[in-house]
């Protein structure tokens, strides 16, 4: 598992972005990271309006919880998620791991 890092607000890790894909997926870990695939394209902040929602689907929080702390014109991002702690992220990513594919090597989509 990636490391989740807690903030006083909340928690904070990075992910790695990859546009332009078939499908809205978490595709594994890449380093420190959580590899994303999104169909959205890097134009105009769509991919990263895409992360957004991507993510605080799979959370189970509002998108207003998820926001982009550090690279916002980057494929490399550091997330951060209001009002969690960095143990029930950890938590949440398991479970849709678990709950989302038979295998962990299948990609984790949204419901």
């Amino acid at each position: 598992m990636i490391p989740i890092r807690d903030t006083p607000s909340g928690a904070t890790f990075q992910v790695k972005v990859h546009p332009r894909a078939k499908k809205n997926a978490i595709t594994g870990e890449i380093g420190d990271a959580l590899r994303l695939a999104l169909t959205a394209p890097p134009v105009e902040g769509r991919a990263n309006q895409a992360c957004i929602e991507f993510l605080a689907e799979v959370l189970n929080v509002p998108r207003s919880s998820v926001t982009i702390a550090a690279g916002e014109s980057s494929r490399n991002k550091v997330i951060r998620v209001l009002g969690l702690a960095a143990a029930q992220v950890e938590e949440r990513l398991l479970k849709k791991s678990v709950t989302g594919s038979q295998s962990s090597r299948r990609p984790i989509t949204g419901n």
